[in-house]
């Protein structure tokens, strides 16, 4: 019955006694869309620029789940007319700057820095979708931004990730991988909708729900993600035509095989002694100690599904592709290669 019984059926696979390699934690108009992606855009730059402002309002705060999470670094160019302003990832060579501008983000929502409004949007509240590996815990920054100036930010944590308790080894398909993104959209009042902003392989989770609830979902925001067509696998968009002696990504992966090695592989993990240099080269130094403390195994079986999407249903959200210039995992040349096979209404 396609994606969409799959929302609604299928529960969490038995849970069987294993071994897992490493330890585990328990854990239109046109103009109002792009405005609306100029504000997502600048909220994850501001990750390397406004150390000083998220200290206070994040010291305190809690996401539901009671913890304080810190986050993983993005990067990619402003959207919308006028200079492209580059905001760098944590894997960028660029030196990180206190005196880089901070901008308001309601200057971008309302059209003027107090708040007054001069365009209506939608809808103010984003969902913010971790990439592999990660948790809710990686967008705090983010979060501090978007709601210091007047929107609604929330997080999950995808299945066996951040704190969600499931062994990743366990998980078998996108419908259990995305399940708390789905249960969270189908809780949503009959005229509520969302901004669904993705990472990584949170895009296959975003553009599954997209499937799943096409009238909950405002639009969609892939942040260098996995922006998948109808059929595709979220493996397949990762793969590179050729792997250079300077690509860290293969060199950082680990197959873990929870059901032996003579089965296929159940999660990859990610070497924590090249992570700094893959994610985080410019990332203050205690937010690369609770990333390395934070990060999960990523389940393998939901990249290797082909997922079946729509023109009525997930055709049915707009789309927007922010590329990320620098970004090591999901490589620039990758990210074109996904905009060419599945243009976005706007990509940056």
């Amino acid at each position: 019955m396609g994606n969409q019984m799959a929302c609604f059926g299928g529960g969490e696979p038995k849970k069987k006694k294993k071994v897992v390699t490493g330890g585990l934690r328990k854990r239109g108009d046109w103009e109002n869309g792009a405005i609306e992606q100029q504000a997502l855009a600048l909220a994850l730059q501001q990750q390397h620029r406004a150390q000083m402002r998220f200290e206070r309002s994040m010291s305190n705060r809690d996401q539901g789940g009671g913890f304080v999470p810190p986050r993983k670094s993005y990067s990619g160019k402003s959207a919308g007319g006028g200079t492209k302003d580059e905001f760098k990832r944590s894997a960028s060579t660029r030196a990180r700057h206190i005196d880089d501008l901070l901008l308001d983000p309601r200057q971008l929502v309302n059209g003027s820095k107090d708040g007054v409004a001069k365009a209506s949007i939608e809808t103010k509240h984003f969902v913010l979708v971790h990439g592999g590996g990660f948790g809710a815990w990686c967008w705090y920054k983010s979060i501090a931004l978007l709601e210091e100036s007047g929107l609604v930010a929330t997080v999950v944590d995808l299945k066996g990730s951040g704190i969600e308790s499931m062994d990743p080894n366990e998980i078998k398909s996108m419908a259990v991988y995305a399940k708390p993104l789905l249960v969270f959209l189908e809780k949503l009042g009959a005229d509520e909708k969302v901004i669904l902003v993705a990472h990584n392989i949170g895009g296959a989770c975003i553009s599954y729900a997209m499937e799943c609830f096409p009238t909950k979902v405002s639009k969609a925001i892939f942040v260098a993600a996995a922006m998948i067509t109808d059929g595709q696998r979220a493996f397949d968009v990762f793969v590179r035509q050729e792997n250079s002696e300077d690509d860290l990504m293969p060199k950082a992966q680990k197959f873990l095989y929870g059901n032996g090695t003579s089965s296929a592989p159940t999660a990859v993990e990610l070497d924590r002694s090249l992570i700094k240099d893959l994610f985080f080269n410019c990332s203050p130094a205690k937010d690369i100690a609770l990333a390395m403390v934070s990060m999960r195994p990523i389940p393998f079986s939901p990249a290797m599904e082909k997922i079946a999407l729509t023109a009525e249903k997930y055709g049915s959200v707009r789309r927007f592709y922010i590329e990320t210039t620098e970004d090591q995992a999901l490589t620039p040349e990758l990210q074109r290669n996904i905009i060419n096979q599945n243009p976005p209404e706007q990509a940056e």
